[in-house]
């Protein structure tokens, strides 16, 4: 068993399940090399047998399942309901309860009709955004059209579907051909003021960020648009008509780059996450993808790249890579060819861009030759020595703050990552522990552990991440499908921090961000606050390579199977399945009303629960009610937060408002309506509050190297004090300090000031 990705090292009862079922699929092993229909009934096979074998809580392959995987499918294909026609669906419509049956008798005859009637809709389509584009709309006329696609039933013939198309496009060029008319009438307005006026109005917006190049450039821009003439609507018509067309065929050469095996995945996937939305099939590509999203590194040469018609372009050099250490390469380079050291180039124009990507990334150690063509038009061959990558984003960073003499540590964790690979590299656990030192060394008095937006990660880290914070015991309970439980502990008697300790939640919070604050909050050991509940993901998934199943294959990479084999539950014995974690403080948030949690999710596994395991509360924490109490009468009494709150329940009833008018008087009145409204709710982007956020000795240094790094720092500190939430997390962090501490603090600000 080469590559499976345990989530825990002790894990040795899912080991028993795959060797298990490594023995019971020795039968897929291929006797000669077969075509790729042969490669899918395989994997559908295989997938089918392993999610049977190894699910948690496998759903029956039966009618039920086969018209949730109708659903889902027909959903995924065409979302939008404008490529398909109703005699499609009533064709498709045959094969609503049969799919469960061509699953288990290996058949392909669903997949293979929508997959051909789908390519043939979608090549007729461009046809149809084409002639809606080739002349001018009439926005004077009155119609109207309705974007929930859900309710919208499919087009009965191809003159509605064209229909469809010429309404859609047409909102989008009218927003566009608005939002046109109102730059051109606040240019008109610009232009009668004095050049003084403007560039005092830039200084003010730019603030700290202004610099004399900055100054000089916005000069030579206004003086350049002194003298451009206004455009005309017809002008400006034209121009959303032409961006229109340019983004739908850019839209089309993207659908163009999947090959059949692509949309073979979503097929798979289909059936996978019928059995719960974690379960899930990755093919070989994606598969590289969440190794890197859960490492955070990767071989290559450290490039993002996007494809812009027929080209493949640099639009990012990522931070410490080999492509940003050779300062040869630049965001905006196009590339044309590329070489595997001294072998000839290959030319990439015109080839998908996951193909180009393959021939880019490799081995470190290894070189790669790119000919690219710069912005000022000159070709360049580029040799870069690949090596490996660390996606900065993904790793942990953290901020220092003072508040009434007192400092604190801000640590934000986007993702528990781990290199299941390698278990001597760094991963979340052993990365926050050196920031809690650092944090240490800096002499803070509390530390806000920030996971909001994080999606979770390994088990392993945020057992040993929870264990920073208390002396030892359970953090999380586990129980298998068999009905075993497992209690996961803290066994190391050191508490690398004892200090007033605050963590973030959100709506976004899933699995392992709600087991670090469930063992908190269930501990006492700190305060949780943020949206009312968590996602409510409280399933545990490993990740399968296929590979491993299959002897001698000739089919090439087979992907990996993403499963849910455990759930986890609370020291307490609750599930956060569904339920999430509720904060101590629950702080409004834009998303309060919108259905986007793991309870929103048709085919959710269900909440329970279990005993409790045996654990001690945290008692060294005298003021933690209090805390909790002075923090919610703030919260009551906070402008800013019940206009959050307005501006919540607004944006749940503007998602609910689907029908849009064409007219472009309408349109107009409804948008400046919504300008207005939106006027009440400016006060939340413009809300500042007043800590100063700095990043440790140790970055300042690294900063001042490198130019991206600081820009990335600025940013987010920046975002940081525009936040409100983190602004009350360092309140409640103040109303920690014990009364004692708050006295001494005090004293030693006066004594200074009557020295000074």
């Amino acid at each position: 068993m080469n590559k499976i990705l345990q989530f825990m090292k002790r894990n040795y009862k899912i080991l028993l399940v795959i060797i298990a079922l490594a023995i019971g699929l020795w039968s897929f092993i291929p006797k000669e090399k077969s075509s790729d229909p042969e490669k899918d009934k395989m994997l559908i096979e295989l997938l089918t047998f392993v999610i049977e074998k190894g699910h948690y809580n496998p759903a029956k392959i039966d009618d039920t399942f086969s018209k949730g995987i109708y659903k889902d499918y027909i959903n995924a294909l065409d979302p939008s309901k404008r490529f398909f026609l109703q005699s499609d669906i009533d064709e498709f419509a045959k094969y609503e309860t049969q799919i469960d049956d061509q699953i288990i008798n290996k058949e392909l005859t669903f997949f293979d009709l929508t997959y051909s009637r789908l390519m043939k809709r979608m090549e007729e389509s461009k046809g149809y955004y084409k002639i809606a584009l080739d002349k001018p709309f009439d926005y004077k006329k009155t119609e109207s059209i309705n974007t929930d696609y859900e309710k919208l039933p499919f087009a009965v013939n191809t003159q509605e579907l064209k229909e469809r198309w010429r309404l859609q496009v047409k909102l989008s060029t009218l927003s566009s051909l608005v939002e046109k008319q109102k730059l051109e009438e606040d240019l008109v307005k610009d232009k009668s003021k004095t050049l003084d006026e403007k560039l005092k109005t830039y200084r003010e917006s730019m603030g700290d960020k202004i610099t004399p190049e900055l100054e000089k450039k916005f000069i030579a821009d206004t003086e350049k648009k002194k003298n451009q003439a206004p455009k005309s609507y017809e002008q400006l018509e034209k121009e959303t008509r032409e961006s229109t067309l340019t983004s739908l065929n850019d839209n089309f050469n993207f659908i163009k780059d999947l090959d059949r095996e692509d949309w073979f995945s979503i097929y798979v996937n289909a059936i996978a996450s019928r059995f719960d939305p974690h379960t899930s099939y990755f093919g070989a590509s994606e598969k590289e993808k969440f190794d890197v999203s859960m490492s955070g590194k990767f071989d290559g040469i450290g490039a993002r790249l996007q494809k812009k018609n027929d080209f493949t372009e640099i639009t990012e050099l990522i931070s410490g890579g080999p492509a940003w250490r050779g300062k040869q390469l630049e965001a905006g380079d196009t590339v044309l060819k590329v070489a595997q050291a001294d072998a000839e180039p290959v030319d990439v124009v015109g080839m998908r861009l996951d193909d180009v990507v393959k021939k880019i990334k490799g081995p470190r150690g290894t070189e790669v030759r790119l000919t690219v063509k710069k912005q000022d038009g000159t070709i360049k061959v580029i040799s870069i020595v690949r090596d490996q990558v660390e996606v900065e984003e993904t790793y942990v960073k953290s901020s220092v703050v003072e508040k009434d003499g007192f400092k604190y540590g801000i640590i934000y964790l986007p993702k528990f990552y781990i290199d299941f690979e390698d278990q001597n590299s760094r991963d979340a656990g052993k990365d926050v522990a050196i920031e809690v030192e650092r944090l240490k060394k800096e002499g803070v008095q509390g530390i806000v552990m920030d996971v909001r937006d994080n999606g979770g990660g390994s088990l392993k880290t945020v057992v040993d991440i929870a264990g920073l914070f208390i002396s030892q015991g359970p953090i999380v309970q586990i129980k298998s499908a068999a009905g075993k439980k497992e209690v996961l502990f803290d066994r190391d008697a050191k508490v690398q921090w004892d200090g007033p300790l605050v963590v973030m939640i959100n709506e976004f919070s899933a699995s392992a961000s709600e087991i670090l604050a469930a063992a908190i909050q269930d501990y006492k050991r700190g305060v949780v606050i943020g949206s009312k509940q968590s996602y409510g993901k409280g399933t545990v998934q490993n990740v399968i390579d296929l590979n491993q199943f299959v002897r001698g294959s000739t089919y090439g990479d087979l992907g990996a199977l993403k499963t849910t084999t455990q759930k986890f539950y609370r020291i307490n014995g609750g599930s956060t399945q569904l339920e999430g974690v509720k904060s101590d403080v629950a702080i409004p948030d834009r998303y309060s009303y919108l259905k986007m949690g793991e309870k929103d999710i048709e085919n959710a596994m269900p909440w329970d629960k279990i005993d409790a395991a045996d654990y001690k509360i945290w008692d060294k924490q005298n003021n933690f009610d209090l805390a909790i109490q002075k923090s919610k009468e703030r919260m009551s009494n906070n402008a800013q937060l019940n206009l959050i709150d307005d501006n919540a329940k607004w944006l749940d009833q503007r998602n609910k408002e689907t029908v849009y008018s064409l007219n472009i008087d309408k349109f107009k009145a409804e948008q400046k309506a919504l300008d207005e409204k939106n006027k009440k709710y400016k006060p939340i982007l413009d809300y500042k509050n007043a800590f100063d956020f700095n990043s440790l000795p140790y970055e300042v240094e690294e900063t001042n190297k490198d130019s991206v790094l600081k820009e990335k720092r600025d940013r987010w500190h920046e975002s940081l004090s525009k936040d409100i939430y983190i602004e009350e997390a360092i309140h409640i962090l103040n109303d920690l300090q014990t009364e004692n501490t708050k006295g001494l603090t005090t004293k030693v600000k006066k004594d200074k000031l009557v020295k000074s």
